[in-house]
């Protein structure tokens, strides 16, 4: 492990931890001095805007072995903590069993960013851009504790980091997504990622929504999964919306009450760019508008399952 201050002008120590219990021990011996950092481009984004100061201890994770990579463990795949976004977006393993998460790290900031910034410093937050999608992927994360790591499912997990009860020691080593599921005879599977900014491109987000289920015999939808974030709101599951389309034929008829039940529970907070309620309309909107195109695609033929 390595610790040195690189300018003698900054109050910045920068460790190196081996092992995620080094990490650990250095956060717990720290306390609220130190942060967990790795690509850096989330923290240097708060501490140019003014809004986090720099803080005293800088605990660099990339020295930490098998935080890195994305490859099959057993019927599932495992993308480590450190990977960083660029090869989420290249990767065809992703692709193929969550193209939500691929389509998320697609539309985060620009490639320069992109190439630092790590799916684990994204999501560890509690509010990145990729949770939406790994919420409807069902994806879970390895959550390093004081015992050990541990598989959590990412609603679980964001339930605990918006606690008071939260360990700022943690450590989120990795997430795996369960294969992607056979649609059925007739049947069609999909899963979509979307996101609205406050300019057409390399921009933060305002809302972001993921859908994903089943489209079988008849437009009937099964395995229905919403949810929806975006901007400084909690990512959430969004189950009212879910159950209203679970067991239901996909009709244009249906969309309208879609619209309500989102809007309704989704409450995210405005902030100086859109109000909660604008945010919670638009979340509303993307969804319904997925319904339409998948309903348009299974009327004219022309769907490709993903």
């Amino acid at each position: 492990m390595l610790a040195w201050q690189d300018h003698p002008h900054r109050s910045s120590a920068l460790y190196r931890p081996a092992t995620l219990e080094e990490a650990r021990k250095l956060k717990r011996d720290h306390g609220g001095k130190a942060v967990y950092a790795a690509g850096g481009t989330l923290l240097r984004t708060l501490w140019e805007n003014g809004t986090a100061a720099l803080p005293e201890v800088l605990i660099d994770l990339r020295g930490i072995e098998d935080l890195t990579g994305i490859r099959y463990d057993g019927c599932r795949l495992y993308i480590g903590a450190l990977t960083n976004l660029s090869a989420c977006r290249s990767s065809a393993e992703i692709a193929a069993v969550s193209p939500a998460l691929r389509e998320a790290a697609k539309v985060i900031a620009a490639p320069s960013v992109r190439n630092l910034a790590t799916l684990g410093g994204n999501l560890a937050c509690g509010y990145g851009d990729t949770l939406p999608a790994l919420l409807v992927a069902e994806a879970e994360l390895a959550v390093n504790g004081p015992a050990s790591v541990r598989w959590v499912p990412v609603a679980e997990w964001l339930e605990d980091r918006w606690s008071d009860a939260y360990d700022p020691e943690t450590i989120v080593a990795g997430v795996r997504l369960p294969a992607a599921a056979a649609p059925g005879e007739g049947g069609r599977r999909f899963e979509v990622y979307r996101k609205v900014g406050r300019r057409e491109a390399f921009t933060p987000s305002l809302v972001t929504a993921a859908l994903a289920g089943t489209a079988g015999e008849g437009g009937v939808l099964r395995g229905v999964r919403i949810a929806a974030g975006g901007g400084n709101g909690r990512p959430q599951r969004l189950g009212l919306a879910e159950a209203l389309l679970e067991g239901r034929r996909l009709s244009a008829e249906l969309l309208p009450s879609l619209c309500e039940a989102v809007y309704e529970e989704y409450a995210p907070s405005g902030d100086a760019f859109a109000t909660g309620a604008y945010k919670a309309k638009t979340a509303a909107n993307l969804i319904a508008a997925e319904l339409w195109r998948l309903l348009g695609d299974r009327e004219d033929g022309s769907g490709q399952s993903k």
